[in-house]
């Protein structure tokens, strides 16, 4: 028994509306009335070969969809109800995915495999549906019982998606091999499909992760290896781009058996990028792109002593391959394409070679500019515009990796020449340029420069140039706000009143702020771009500038009122008007952070606070998660400037924070939501307890909501302990719940993540937050009702013994739990004597701090062994 579909599928697809309308409600209906044989029914229109091809098409996409989700909760959801359904009907649904891979419309084979592939990444993982493979592998024949191209197409297909969509561990190495065994036999010169050759190596380039046993083994690396170089000279184009994108990933999965291969990879990378296709030659590039990040890791895994019996592997085939690898990157600087400043996203074959050379630039530092400078030298000064612009690009992009020692003579003897490029007559040239300059400020101006190329000589010269720059077409326009941007930031830890560029601030803002006035400030990011540079600007000012500041922010403010009156018509408008908004939030943030760190232009902020807090509300009722972001944030940074006094907008204000705690779907808005929690309690103390019931209550509901990303889960913990800390014994009403929630948690960050890097990293998160609310919680319950915690002590006594005999746990973690044991002491006073005579851990922990290089690490200790000590002698 199945529904008939065919129509409501059509009918979905239709251009009318109202007809496309009704169809997806019937499909919802369907869905809705008897999910399990909806399911099959669209398994059956795929399969069904009479029926037009798009509804199978549809019906494939829509089976995809019921299968699994972007977002986290709604995939749970897909995943219980699949596995819900009575396996009779998983299995007639299964076996009519795999019948239709024999479809003679590879379109239907191709959306079967892809849906089998979504079905196996829930049932492999539990030990279900063990005949796939086999029945997958059957389908690819024998000599004897060749099987239709179609078929091994299409269950090659199926192979490479189902290891995309699984872990290695799910099969067993037997299945493993034979995948392999056949993946590769299908890539071979014998195979005289080309469609199937190339599902093949698409496949392998899925599977690689499972290859690790294969790939430790010679004879079948070896094999493997010559079947996709191989498969690099095929006549078919997407072959060989699909053969070389396995070598990408080849390169950085098995950098460390590559070796023996080196010699022969770069005469194919090199003849690919001379000779072939753009696709293929971008591919062939990534392949040292990509051998650059790998060396680069390890470099910075450990500095300029690197080990030789480092487990870390690291065989320096960029610096062997130097003489030959920077001469191949050079002649792609001249294949630009004319309108790539202007096209969003562009990517060419010049861009590719001048960031590959910038990887090489970074891995293997001096040895670069001998190679690259005599190229810059002769083409600099060409007059054909691709020439300039390319050895621009080359001077450019070796601006990070060698020593400054190197490299700040070559800039010194450059920069004019470079500041009077920028007005070249060809706009590539001088976007490049733009692009230099800013590199320049970036790695060779700054506290760190002990011999800086920017001085207070140069600079009205370099504001000369800027000023004219930034009114160019956008994308140099664009260009010049970064420069502008690392040219203030060079300035950013200055000590004292005053800058080098003060005197120069008032024009820098001016300049800005027309730019994203400017008609076309919509292209090239532009508008983006100033507004980040103008916050930079903000940041690196210095007191003596602060009445320009101060005159900045009605600026900002009318801009930011002007927004909200702003038409609204069309989608276009909308996102222009969230773009404003946003940027504006984020520019009045740092406005308010800046003048508020000073006593002389605290009071600026707080005579505008209401006229800020009244457009902040406004803003909200934009429904723009970026915008919400940027608009709290610029609250939090407001309540702390205004203290008790953000107490009179609490009222109006309660409903967005609410709003903000319950976003589940757009996570880092409820994320920020906590955080300017968190700053509200620290503004208005106790004044905050009118509003805990509904805070606390929203915070408990978002640790226990499986929807809410795990990565909001750590700050909240934190937040119970700023309210703690805030409203003191008042918290009492809240603390069994808290405590369930807190103790749940700890057991879980207590596993430690074994060897799972992200999952590490996480439970630490977890354990910063965890500790950070019991050290709120002890502190809010210390001088009143701090007998309320004895029940609790022996567990968080466990919890940090547990944590800190884990060699995972971070310095954060170590910091926080030092503090918490001289919390657990100041609060519980002689009730605590017991639970420290009978652990002895704790001490160890705490000389060991005691012995830390960081200060406040050591002196939080002392206080903790203090403290601690005075209770054991009471």
């Amino acid at each position: 028994m199945s529904f008939e579909v065919t129509q409501i599928l059509l009918n979905a697809q239709s251009l009318d509306g109202s007809i496309r309308k009704l169809a997806e409600d019937n499909l919802k209906q369907l869905e809705e009335q008897n999910f399990p044989i909806f399911l099959l029914s669209l398994a059956h229109e795929l399969a069904n070969n009479e029926k037009p091809a798009e509804s199978r098409r549809l019906a494939g996409l829509i089976l995809k969809n019921s299968l699994d989700a972007k977002e986290a909760s709604r995939k749970l959801e897909l995943v219980r109800a699949w596995i819900s359904l009575v396996n009779p009907l998983k299995s007639q649904i299964k076996s009519t995915l795999l019948m239709t891979l024999a479809s003679p419309v590879k379109d239907a084979g191709h959306t079967a495999a892809q849906v089998i592939a979504k079905v196996a990444a829930i049932e492999l993982p539990l030990r279900e549906w063990p005949e796939l493979v086999g029945s997958l592998l059957a389908n690819m024949g024998t000599p004897q019982d060749p099987k239709p191209a179609e078929l091994k197409q299409a269950t090659l297909e199926t192979l490479g998606y189902v290891c995309e969509e699984i872990s290695p561990e799910v099969l067993a190495q037997e299945q493993v091999n034979s995948i392999l065994t056949a993946v590769v036999h299908g890539m071979n010169t014998s195979e005289s499909d080309n469609d199937v050759r190339l599902a093949a190596t698409r496949a392998l380039c899925n599977a690689l992760d499972f290859a690790q046993s294969n790939f430790d083994n010679d004879m079948e690396r070896d094999y493997i290896m010559r079947v996709i170089c191989e498969a690099t000279f095929s006549p078919e184009v997407k072959i060989r781009l699909a053969a070389f994108e396995c070598l990408v990933s080849i390169s950085s999965a098995y950098y460390s058996k590559l070796s023996p291969y080196m010699g022969d990879l770069f005469t194919i990378t090199s003849k690919a990028v001379r000779e072939d296709e753009e696709g293929v030659a971008l591919q062939a590039l990534e392949f040292w792109s990509s051998i650059c990040d790998e060396e680069i890791e390890a470099q910075e895994e450990y500095g300029a002593d690197f080990p030789g019996n480092s487990e870390v592997p690291y065989f320096k085939f960029i610096k062997q391959a130097l003489p030959a690898l920077v001469p191949l990157l050079l002649a792609t600087l001249t294949k630009q394409e004319e309108d790539q400043d202007q096209e969003e996203g562009a990517w060419n074959l010049a861009m590719a070679g001048g960031t590959c050379l910038g990887l090489v630039a970074r891995a293997v530092g001096d040895d670069i500019i001998p190679l690259v400078l005599p190229y810059v030298q002769e083409n600099i000064t060409k007059p054909d515009w691709r020439s300039r612009e390319a050895a621009t690009y080359a001077f450019g992009s070796i601006l990070e990796g060698p020593s400054l020692e190197q490299l700040t003579g070559l800039v010194r003897l450059a920069f004019d020449f470079i500041l009077n490029a920028v007005k070249d007559e060809n706009t590539h040239v001088k976007d490049t340029t733009a692009w230099t300059l800013r590199r320049i400020f970036e790695f060779l101006h700054g506290p760190n420069v002990e011999d800086p190329v920017v001085n207070e000589n140069y600079l009205p010269l370099i504001m000369e140039v800027l000023s004219e720059g930034i009114k160019d077409i956008p994308n140099v326009a664009e260009k010049i706000c970064g420069a502008i941007y690392f040219l203030a930031q060079g300035y950013e830890e200055i000590e004292g009143t005053s800058s080098p560029l003060s005197p120069y601030i008032q024009g820098l803002i001016q300049m800005l702020l027309a730019s994203v006035d400017r008609e076309d400030a919509g292209e090239s990011r532009l508008r983006t771009s100033a507004y980040e540079t103008l916050n930079e600007i903000v940041r690196c000012s210095t007191e003596d500038t602060s009445s320009v500041i101060i005159q900045l922010l009605p600026v900002i403010l009318q801009k930011l009122s002007n927004t909200i009156e702003m038409p609204v018509l069309t989608s276009e408008d909308r996102e222009k008007q969230s773009e404003l908004q946003g940027s504006l939030c984020g520019v009045l943030q740092v406005i308010i952070q800046k003048l508020s760190a000073l006593e002389i232009t605290n009071f600026s902020i707080l005579q505008y606070a209401d006229q800020m807090m009244s457009l902040f509300l406004r803003v909200f009722s934009c429904r723009n998660s970026t915008v919400h972001e940027e608009a709290m944030l610029a609250i939090g940074a407001l309540a702390y400037v205004t203290g008790v006094e953000f107490a009179k907008y609490m009222q109006d204000f309660y409903k967005y924070l609410e709003m903000g705690l319950q976003n589940y779907d757009e996570y880092q808005v409820c994320a920020v939501t906590v955080g300017v929690v968190g700053d509200i309690c620290r503004a208005l103390d106790d004044k905050i307890l009118p509003f805990c019931d509904g805070i606390v209550t929203q915070l408990l509901n978002d640790l226990s909501n499986d929807r809410l990303h795990r990565s909001v889960k750590p700050p909240i913990f934190s937040c119970l302990g700023d309210i703690a800390l805030a409203i003191g014994e008042n918290f009492e009403k809240y603390l069994v719940y808290s405590m369930h929630m807190l103790q749940g948690a700890a057991e879980l960050s207590a596993e430690g993540g074994n060897e799972d890097d992200e999952l590490i990293d996480y439970y630490n998160q977890l354990r910063h937050g965890i500790l950070e609310a019991y050290s709120g919680i002890l502190q809010g319950f210390k001088n009143t009702k701090s007998e309320l915690m004895v029940q609790y002590a022996g567990h968080i006594l466990q919890f940090i013994e547990r944590i800190c005999s884990d060699p995972h746990r971070d310095h954060g973690v170590t910091k926080a739990a030092a503090g918490v044991l001289g919390d657990l002491a100041d609060t519980l006073g002689p009730r605590a004597a017991i639970l420290f005579q009978n652990s002895s851990s704790y001490q160890n922990f705490l000389l060991e701090c005691q012995a830390s290089d960081d200060q406040i690490l050591k002196e939080t200790a002392q206080w903790a062994l203090a403290i601690i000590g005075r209770v054991l002698s009471q």
